[in-house]
């Protein structure tokens, strides 16, 4: 489970409004949508007779994701992704070499940090905290600013609890309090604490294992991938191994890049890594000294830790 992909109250609760989940997944922006449809129209007006398209890839879901196919504003672009199999991963090619060699040696420094942490002894009956910052579009237009905490069972056994507080100014505040606590019933197709603790820590074989869960997702098979993976960085933080064999996995994907100055949602600098140069990409943060993660400029992670009980914090780091 991470802060990118949150359970809703269950319908008929008491306090069933539902609330939205952070932004983990962007539509494609204009200059990528160009980019699309111009390499379509050429490979088209190439042919002499029109190829027969194989049929889409059934994608499996992800477990860790609950999102949305993103919507796509022009036809022809909605065609050249559906043909990106014949194209291959565009994003990666629009990276030079130098760049991307550039991002493999920051995610080597990130990961050789990471895995110097103090690994935890987690029990059943703990829950994995967090706590992030994010924004998310507010009823009748403005922007709901909020600061969520949620407490997950770390076995995914037993309910957990979410808290989220709207900042003032928030469109919701005008139908919903400041200060809201939801039940976060438990939900099986949401990855678990120690579900991420059975995955492989070999580098080569846990992209691999993403890379068969994730077929037939994203815009490209390396986007979905990089996606994955960010869902699950606030947990493995605390799991050093796993938080080390992600960065260095994700190093072994092509199109991955570095963004020099990368601004978390709660405003904190850091160096930045992103998947291609498009300025409407998600973006990884982490501090420019000690490499910490501070999460992403969609959703920033605040804190993270293990938790003896719901609302309760963590004691110790």
């Amino acid at each position: 489970m991470s802060f990118f992909s949150r359970r809703q109250p269950r319908a008929g609760h008491e306090d069933s409004v539902p609330v939205p989940p952070a932004p983990r997944y962007r539509d494609l922006s204009a200059d990528r949508q160009s980019f699309l449809k111009e390499r379509f129209i050429q490979q088209i007006t190439r042919e002499s007779a029109p190829a027969p398209v194989p049929p889409a890839r059934p994608g499996r879901q992800r477990r860790t994701a609950l999102v949305a196919a993103p919507a796509l504003l022009v036809a022809a672009v909605a065609t050249a992704v559906s043909l990106m199999g014949v194209f291959g991963d565009s994003a990666a090619t629009t990276v030079s070499a130098a760049d991307h060699h550039e991002a493999r040696r920051l995610l080597d420094r990130i990961a050789l940090v990471a895995a110097e942490r103090p690994a935890r002894t987690v029990r059943d009956e703990h829950y994995v905290y967090t706590k992030i910052k994010g924004s998310w579009p507010g009823p009748k237009g403005g922007t709901d600013v909020f600061v969520r905490e949620d407490w997950i069972a770390v076995n995914g056994e037993r309910n957990g609890l979410a808290r989220q507080v709207f900042e003032p100014g928030s469109p919701s505040l005008d139908f919903r309090s400041q200060d809201r606590k939801m039940v976060l019933h438990k939900d099986p197709n949401v990855t678990t604490y120690r579900e991420l603790e059975a995955l492989p820590t070999a580098p080569d074989t846990l992209l691999k294992k993403i890379q068969r869960d994730t077929v037939g997702q994203g815009p490209t098979h390396d986007e979905a991938v990089f996606e994955a993976i960010a869902e699950m960085l606030p947990q493995s933080t605390l799991r050093p191994e796993l938080n080390a064999a992600l960065y260095r996995a994700t190093a072994r994907i092509p199109g991955v890049v570095v963004k020099r100055d990368a601004v978390d949602a709660a405003g904190r600098h850091g160096v930045g890594l992103a998947f291609h140069t498009d300025g409407d990409s998600v973006v990884w943060v982490f501090d420019k000294d000690r490499l910490t993660y501070l999460g992403t400029n969609k959703v920033a992670l605040l804190d993270v830790g293990i938790a003896d009980a719901t609302d309760q914090r963590p004691l110790s780091r």
